[in-house]
């Protein structure tokens, strides 16, 4: 166990500007240091920086993620493009109607903090989705910002032409693997749907956007209960084949666990190239962080993930929000995998629109960051 000095010395590293490897150098000398204290049977060698690094008489690496020993992590990609819905997908199922410009202020703090994509927002009727109404607008305001792709949610043709209009360079559409939660999510079933989205995917190629493909239910569903892998790895194959760059598999209501997670994976990447694959995780259960690890281990390198836990589902009572971006790049940091985002500016945009909302953030490692920092002020 390592000594209160040494870890607060390590969180003050953690909340920093400083990259995961610099992290994980700082974590493993002060490991060393407790270590060294409790065993003097300790060691100095010199590092290739010139640096005296203690060793004591059991093998130790200090880049774990680059040479690694541990089975755990040999598989883990060196680096994690996060996709950040919390604009679109955190916001969509709030009630009280989050100004155009509290949301553009959003978008440019997540931006701010090194996310290089952020979705934006939705071109659905209003009727279903009334917080998302101002799509035109929030397009309007961010459209000169530099850095970061913006795709948007376009479930039909008549959403993909107003995207256009409006000036979207990159749209998304949402299939199912339950045919009773397509039924009351986009009001068909899961054929028709495909047909639908297959005109969508046909208008973004003629003139060259990508488009992005949502699976929900990818491990249970609300109304049916368990969803076998085989209809998600036909759904997944469907919306690769009609020309989709990239298939994001959600975990709508947060009930996967790893061992649900795997066998969903296996059937999907049997039939869509790793690459082009990415993962969704709510908390409901408090199982986001060790699905994405799984999914790290298994290949997977694009995870999607909410500021503050922004999110839940208005076709899924119950349904917590997305895993919080800030525990994501918590622990990514700590695996030594690069994400190119600055998590204290990242706390910045949690707690701006936290505190709009009136409410704590769901993120842990805002909450333990926050009250860190608050105490240090005593």
């Amino acid at each position: 166990m390592i000594a209160a000095r040494q870890l607060d010395k390590i969180s003050r590293l953690m909340g920093s500007r400083a990259t995961p490897s610099a992290f994980l150098k700082a974590f493993n000398k002060e490991s060393l240091l407790w270590t060294e204290s409790l065993n003097p049977k300790v060691r100095l060698l010199g590092n290739d920086d010139g640096d005296a690094v203690r060793f004591s008489t059991y093998h130790y690496s200090s880049n774990c993620n680059h040479s690694p020993t541990n089975k755990v992590l040999r598989n883990l990609p060196a680096h994690v493009k996060i996709v950040e819905v919390g604009p679109r997908d955190g916001l969509q199922n709030e009630k009280e109607i989050v100004p155009t410009s509290t949301k553009v202020q959003l978008i440019k703090m997540l931006v701010s903090s090194g996310l290089t994509v952020v979705e934006a927002t939705s071109f659905v009727s209003p009727k279903w989705v009334p917080q998302l109404a101002d799509g035109k607008d929030v397009m309007d305001a961010i459209r000169n910002i530099q850095g970061a792709r913006f795709p948007v949610l376009t479930p039909n043709l008549k959403g993909f032409e107003a995207a256009v209009s409006a000036g979207a360079n990159e749209v998304a559409i949402f299939a199912s693997a339950s045919e009773s939660f397509s039924m009351s999510n986009i009001n068909c079933s899961i054929e028709d749907s495909l047909a639908r989205f297959r005109d969508v995917v046909s208008a973004a190629r003629e003139i060259s956007l990508p488009v992005r493909g949502y699976v929900s239910c990818v491990v249970g569903c609300p109304v049916e209960g368990i969803v076998p892998p085989s209809k998600v790895a036909y759904v997944a194959k469907q919306l690769f084949d009609m020309g989709c760059s990239e298939i994001s598999l959600g975990d709508t209501i947060g009930v996967g666990t790893p061992g649900t997670v795997i066998p969903m994976l296996e059937n999907v990447m049997n039939v869509v190239p790793i690459d082009n694959l990415a993962v969704h995780f709510h908390d409901t259960y408090g199982q986001a962080l060790s699905n994405i690890l799984t999914s790290l281990q298994m290949g997977i390198s694009t995870v999607d993930s909410s500021v503050s836990g922004l999110g839940g589902c208005p076709y899924a009572k119950g349904a917590s929000g997305n895993v919080a971006t800030e525990d994501v790049v918590y622990m990514l940091n700590g695996l030594g995998i690069e994400t190119n985002v600055d998590l204290e500016k990242l706390l910045l945009a949690g707690d701006f629109i936290c505190k709009h909302l009136r409410r704590p953030p769901s993120s842990k490692t805002a909450v333990a960051l926050s009250s860190k920092k608050a105490n240090s002020k005593l």
